[in-house]
């Protein structure tokens, strides 16, 4: 299967099992609400903080810094151990105030200012090629920006969503996830990407976690190729079991 191929079919193919995927996940886990809107720039540098961490811990660190720090101008000059120091608790802090100064300070040379609001008349391509031109922004990163601040359909794919996505054969096991995103995007209902993205991150915390995923509890186990392979496993391991 090449990197881009999917599970199911063709991509017209797919868009029933799609569907159906969001169907249950809804019947799981109620309405997949997205996160509430934002400012595109409060966004980025939230969805920065985000990266390696918890989502209470992003919440936490960018309190932290907007409570250290009354205006971006002020981060943007401030030292960067004293940013450090503001967003220790979300992790990563060296690695994330220089990628944040670095992001604002790019801001400040195109725009004359610190403001993103300009975004929401232009274009989803240009939207996304500058988001991923400034320091350290990736398509994923990009993509949450666009999809909740911008209220553009796109899914967003986070680690949860890559690994479910993969396991559920939607994507190839090989698909990084900036092809994924693509890939994503292609194969589901504009109206359902944002939707999607929220159920399929729910699911990954709560059922496709990152070890041995819980495909015994799991809504879509009988659409899974990875539940067949996992609970028929299980099953001959308790036989085997049973009959020493």
């Amino acid at each position: 299967m090449s990197a881009g191929a999917v599970g199911f079919g063709t991509v017209a193919a797919n868009r029933r099992p799609i569907r159906a995927i969001h169907r249950r996940l809804v019947r799981r886990f109620g309405p997949l609400r997205a996160p509430r809107r934002t400012d595109p720039l409060d966004e980025l540098i939230l969805t920065v903080l985000s990266q390696h961490t918890s989502d209470a811990n992003a919440d936490r660190s960018f309190r932290s810094l907007r409570a250290g720090f009354p205006t971006w101008d002020a981060v943007a000059r401030a030292r960067t151990s004293a940013v450090a120091e503001a967003i220790r608790s979300g992790g990563l802090a060296n690695v994330k105030a220089p990628r944040i100064q670095a992001i604002l300070r790019a801001i400040r040379e195109r725009e004359g200012g610190y403001t993103l609001s300009f975004l929401g008349t232009r274009p989803d391509a240009e939207v996304r090629r500058y988001l991923t031109s400034l320091p350290g922004v990736g398509p994923k990163t990009a993509a949450v920006v666009m999809a909740f601040s911008l209220d553009r359909l796109t899914i967003p794919v986070d680690t949860h969503v890559h690994r479910t996505a993969r396991r559920l054969g939607l994507v190839s096991s090989r698909t990084s996830a900036e092809r994924a995103h693509r890939v994503l995007d292609e194969l589901t209902p504009p109206e359902l990407r944002v939707d999607l993205h929220v159920g399929l991150i729910t699911l990954g915390r709560e059922v496709c976690k990152a070890g041995r995923p819980r495909c015994e509890v799991c809504p879509l186990a009988d659409l899974c190729p990875t539940a067949t392979v996992v609970l028929d496993r299980a099953s001959a391991q308790r036989s085997a079991a049973a009959g020493r």
